[in-house]
Order: C-alpha cells, then structure tokens, then sequence
C-alpha cells in the first residue's frame, strides 16, 4: 500500500473526526489528491479533492460545510477535517492520488491509486 491514510474511528452524531493520509517511500502523484468513501453494496463516492500545487479545492454535495480538506506540502501529507458528523457519514474512507486536471466530481472508477481504507462510524 502506497498511501496510508489513519484518524477514522467511532464517533458520536455532530461531532468530528480528522483523517489524515500521506504516501509510503514516496511523494504524493500527480494533479491532485482526494479522499473516497464506501457503504457496503454501494459504489464507492467522492467526497472531497485539493490540487496539490495551489490549494483548490472540491467537495461532495453532501460534505459541503461540514468537511475541509487540507494539504501540507512540507509534511506531504493531506487532512480531511469532518465536523458535524451524521450517521450517513459512515462508511470506510479511501484516500488517492494522481487525480487528474481539473478539479471535478471524480469517478471511482477512473482513480487508480489507493490507500487501504480507514472505517467511519457515527453513531445516532
């Protein structure tokens, strides 16, 4: 596993949780990075993305406001802070890199590198 992300765990309905990844033996690829996550059953969801280079930054509808994801070029590392967390939240979370230009709603299926997952529970 190339990307190590941690920082999930089991949290209460309106409180928050950070979840933080950065990559193994490597510098973060390409464009830009984002941060994914999976329900069982169901595809796998965008949530949120940051250019690496300048700092912009995209969301998913339903984190908007509530989430923020943040990159720091020094410690290679890129932080998605959750706050007011609901129980819809919950799902396994996947950061990825080399998302390409521009900035969008990216697809699952066309990210091919992955870290291993992080499980969100928010409990009502």
């Amino acid at each position: 596993v190339q990307l190590q992300a941690s920082g999930g765990g089991l949290v209460q309905a309106g409180g928050s949780l950070r979840l933080s990844c950065a990559p193994s033996g490597r510098t973060f690829w390409g464009y830009a990075m984002g941060w994914f996550r999976q329900v069982p059953g169901k595809e796998r969801d965008f949530v949120a993305a940051i250019s690496w280079r300048n700092g912009v930054t995209r969301y998913g509808e339903s984190v908007k406001g509530r989430f923020t994801i943040s990159r720091d070029n020094a410690m290679n590392t890129v932080t998605l802070q959750m706050n007011s967390l609901k129980p819809e939240d919950t799902a396994v979370y996947y950061c990825a890199d080399d998302l390409p230009s521009p900035l969008q709603y990216y697809s699952a299926k066309t990210i091919h590198s992955w870290g291993q997952g992080t499980q969100v529970t928010v409990s009502s």
